[in-house]
């Protein structure tokens, strides 16, 4: 801003100065009031320029600030999928685990039950041959039994007959 004091200065000595001035005074006191707009036009520039380079401090802060939250949230991100996969992996193995352990005892029973199977067939095998030879034993007894009986029978047929003939022949011959 101009003093007033200056500015009654100037005046009062345009007024006791010659109506028409030189080119070089006039130039000077343009150039006097060009450095004085100057100057008045520098402080508030340099005001903003001050309050521009706080605001752009404060702005590369910010960003500072937001890329390192984007850098937390992408490790908390990060950390939650790897515990997430972890998790799923840990389910997952032990659901295996326990599929290989169900596997295990069903091969076993079957085993088991194979074997029981076995047993109780050569057990109905063996008692099935046992009864075949009883059969068998029983039938061939029965069957000498009456051939016996047969041929005793067929003997005493033929002694009686024999004797029946002889009594006859002799009976004759008498």
């Amino acid at each position: 801003m101009i003093n007033p004091r200056e500015q009654e200065e100037k005046t009062e000595r345009k007024t006791k100065e010659p109506a028409v001035e030189p080119v070089a005074e006039v130039q000077e006191q343009a150039e006097e009031a060009l450095a004085e707009v100057r100057e008045k036009a520098m402080e508030p520039l340099t005001e903003v320029l001050g309050r521009v380079e706080s605001a752009y401090a404060a702005y590369m802060e910010a960003e500072r600030e937001v890329a390192r939250v984007y850098k937390v949230n992408e490790q908390q991100l990060e950390k939650a999928y790897k515990q997430a996969e972890q998790q799923a992996n840990s389910v997952c193995e032990q659901a295996i685990e326990q599929a290989s352990k169900v596997r295990t005892e069903a091969e076993q029973q079957a085993e088991k039950a194979c074997q029981k199977a076995q047993q109780q067939a050569e057990e109905a095998f063996r008692r099935a041959k046992e009864q075949a030879k009883k059969a068998y034993d029983e039938s061939a007894s029965q069957s000498l039994v009456a051939r016996k009986e047969a041929i005793d029978q067929a003997w005493a047929v033929r002694t009686e007959a024999i004797e029946r003939a002889w009594k006859i022949f002799s009976k004759e011959k008498k």
